[in-house]
């Protein structure tokens, strides 16, 4: 999977596995991929991270849903932040909207609803 490719609407949250706010929020991202049903695509990039430790928690969290590995996180500076988790929400005319914070089932849906347009309960 490329990102370039990716058209929206979607969310793409940036995760690792030693991010103390990451885990709480992983669960929280694949409730929304689970409920998504084809009206929004959701995916994982595992950021600054091994590959064995991510998809070791991974795999523990239960996490189904697409998932890229950035090693180097050049997908998280080039977007100018440092810290994790980040989401990046896509509407379907491609504009994006960066959000640098955890977030819980309610702020996640507010978000989505906001920056997608799409009604989606995580």
């Amino acid at each position: 999977m490329s990102l370039r490719s990716l058209r929206g609407p979607a969310v793409i949250n940036m995760w690792a596995s030693w991010c103390g706010p990451c885990r709480a929020e992983l669960p929280v991202m694949q409730s929304l991929a689970d409920n998504a049903q084809g009206k929004l695509t959701v995916v994982g990039v595992d950021t600054g991270d091994t590959r064995d430790k991510g998809a070791s928690f991974a795999g523990d969290a239960g996490v189904r849903m697409p998932t890229l590995f950035d090693e180097k996180s050049t997908l998280l500076n080039s977007l100018g932040r440092i810290n994790l988790p980040v989401t990046v929400f896509l509407d379907a005319n491609g504009k994006s909207y960066v959000h640098p914070l955890p977030l819980d089932a309610e702020g996640l849906a507010e978000q989505v609803r906001k920056h997608t347009g799409v009604t989606v309960t995580p």
